[in-house]
Order: structure tokens, then sequence, then C-alpha cells
């Protein structure tokens, strides 16, 4: 093991500790109970960033702040608080078309959940995903490779669309994200952004080592 490896699974035990601890844990409710903007930027900001370390560690197989961190790491607190607001526009959606009869089962927590998992990845989760894929995209050209004055079709043309249709949104939407979002939705709501939290540093880690991973096998 190197020693980025004990530092980023100290951070993720402090974050743990943090979250568990019953004074840490009050504080954080709180704040994402009175901020919640706030509080979903942070907790995206800081795991999702996680998560695409790991992947660039598992890809490369060293650890690595690559130019741009701190505009992958705004992106990912943007994406926390757009995320804030989307699990309760669909989750109070879907609690009223069950409740309206147009989804079946209502009163019935587990068709709550899946129903809200299912609809909100199948349509909310490729445009979230995709945008990602673009801003990230972008960072590469813009702070790796040092281009400037880019232009949407130009980041657009070095997007792998196929890859990521065939494999972030055909593979992981249904095979990953529908039952882990499922089981998030299954939580009582003042948990549920403890769960989407470190869902995050797995979203982050798939999206990136995709992405990673297909650049390494046209090199």
């Amino acid at each position: 093991m190197k020693k980025g490896d004990f530092i980023w699974s100290g951070v993720l035990i402090c974050v743990i500790v943090f979250l568990v601890f019953p004074a840490t844990h009050k504080i954080f409710i709180s704040g994402t109970t009175n901020y919640p903007y706030i509080a979903g930027f942070l907790k995206f900001a800081i795991l999702a960033t996680m998560g695409d370390l790991l992947a660039y560690r598992i890809v490369t197989s060293e650890w690595k702040i690559r130019k741009g961190f701190m505009f992958r790491t705004f992106i990912w607190g943007f994406l926390g608080v757009v995320i804030v607001l989307i699990f309760n526009i669909f989750g109070a959606g879907v609690t009223a078309a069950m409740k309206a009869g147009l989804l079946p089962w209502n009163g019935y927590s587990i068709a709550f959940a899946f129903f809200t998992s299912a609809i909100m990845n199948i349509s909310f989760a490729p445009t979230m995903m995709g945008f990602h894929r673009i801003t990230d995209t972008y960072a590469d050209l813009r702070f790796i490779k040092g281009q400037k004055n880019l232009k949407m079709g130009q980041v657009l043309h070095e997007v792998d669309w196929y890859d990521f249709v065939s494999f972030v949104v055909l593979k992981t939407i249904p095979l990953f994200w529908i039952p882990a979002h499922t089981i998030t939705f299954l939580l009582p709501s003042e948990y549920r952004v403890l769960m989407a939290a470190f869902l995050s540093i797995a979203l982050g880690a798939i999206l990136s080592f995709a992405k990673a991973k297909n650049k390494q096998q046209k090199q």
C-alpha cells in the first residue's frame, strides 16, 4: 500500500466518524435540514472528489491531484446542490402519483422507493451524468492539455458518447443506481442524504474509472 492509500482511507474514516458520533451527527443533521444546499454542496464536493481520486488510483496505480482539481470539485459541489433538489422533487412527485392512482401499491414503502429511484434514474440521471462527462472533458482539455478558448463543439467531439451510453447509461443505471437509490429512498428522509453522500463516492469512481479506462484502451 502507498502513502496515499492511508491518507485517503484516513479521510474516509474521519468522515464516517463525524457522521456516526452522536454530537457531530446532530450537527450534520441540523446543517442538512437548515442549510440543505450548502450541505449538499459540501458532501458531494468532498466525497465525489474522493471518488475521482480513487478511480485515478485504480486506473493508474498512483495518487495524483490533477490540474483543474478545484474546477472538478466545484462541479461536484454544484451537482450536489442539484441532487438535493431532485431528491425532493421526485420523492414528492412519486408520492402524489401513487395517491392519485397513477402508480400502483400506494402505501407500500418499497414501491415508493423503487418507483422514485427508477423514474429519477431513467429520466434525470443520464442528463446529470452527461453534464458531468462534458465538464470533465472540458477540464481535461483546458487544464491538462492546455487548450484555451474552447468551444462547445470541440468539447462534445472529444466525449466518447458510445462508451457513455453503452456503459454508464445502459449498465450502471439498471444494475447499480436503481437498486442503490431504491435502498436510499427506503431510509427515513433525514438519513437519505447520508446514503447519497456515500453513493457520491461510487458515482465519482464509476464515471471517472470508465472514462480513464477507455482512454487507456485507446493508447
